[in-house]
């Protein structure tokens, strides 16, 4: 059985149907992914990502108002009457603990929906990347797809794939057959740090990835609109160990 470990830059490069049978990573580290983490860690049920404002307003309106919480973004900004925005920080317990996170995003949530045909579907960032790691290890099959900034590869969600590329390379086990794409995100994240980062040394100061995700296409954007905070929550490095899991049936994302 060949042992497949494919990097996907955009969600529109990944066929459904390559996926099926496979264990999926859905990257979007600034933010969608980093705040899903978030939300779940700070005591949210479930996240029901949605492609659309209006749906997630009628998914949001079948529960009592006490049980949910409507989150999202559009151009990186809060949706006009939703309860939280995109910003990690946002998702602390008082605000979601024990209630249904309704969320959607330009551009998390679509390769979230991409996934649907994976036997597993993870939830990844930088703040939980070891976790992920560790779900990871001893798979035959694993795609890492990438979420993008507007159908633009974005350098965030690059690095990330290309750290779990490197590590499974290295310390899963497992010689895997890599696409052109792991390739190319294995060969950023190596030669973005003098010293890469290994899972169980010493973790990579934050200031240095916070450095590298300002680069991006998603990190521009965010200092654009004032909220390169979020950059900077979203490159605390192995901050949880949670690893949300979606239901390619049900779309519902949970901590197993």
């Amino acid at each position: 059985m060949d042992q497949r470990l494919n990097v996907y830059a955009l969600p529109s490069l990944a066929a459904p149907e390559e996926l099926a049978g496979g264990t999926a990573v859905v990257i979007d580290v600034l933010r969608a992914c980093t705040t899903i983490v978030h939300a779940l860690e700070a005591g949210a049920i479930e996240v029901i990502p949605c492609l659309e404002v209006d749906e997630a307003r009628a998914i949001a309106a079948q529960y009592p108002v006490q049980d949910v919480v409507l989150g999202g973004e559009r151009q990186g900004l809060p949706v006009a009457g939703f309860h939280l925005g995109n910003s990690p920080s946002e998702y602390t317990p008082d605000r979601v603990e024990g209630r249904t996170l309704v969320f959607t995003t330009t551009n998390g949530t679509r390769a979230m929906f991409q996934c649907r045909r994976a036997k597993r579907v993870l939830i990844g960032a930088f703040v939980n990347a070891a976790a992920v790691f560790g779900q990871l290890v001893g798979q035959d099959e694993i795609h890492l797809i990438c979420a993008g900034t507007e159908n633009q590869v974005s350098r965030d969600d690059v690095l990330l794939a290309g750290f779990l590329v490197d590590r499974l390379q290295r310390q899963g086990g497992i010689m895997y057959q890599l696409n052109a794409q792991a390739l190319t995100a294995r060969e950023n994240w190596t030669s973005s740090f003098a010293v890469p980062y290994a899972v169980g040394a010493e973790p990579l100061p934050p200031d240095l990835l916070v450095r590298e995700l300002r680069k991006s296409i998603g990190g521009r954007n965010l200092t654009a609109i004032g909220l390169e905070e979020d950059i900077d929550t979203a490159a605390q490095i192995d901050r949880f160990q949670v690893v949300p899991e979606m239901d390619p049936q049900t779309l519902r994302i949970r901590v197993p």
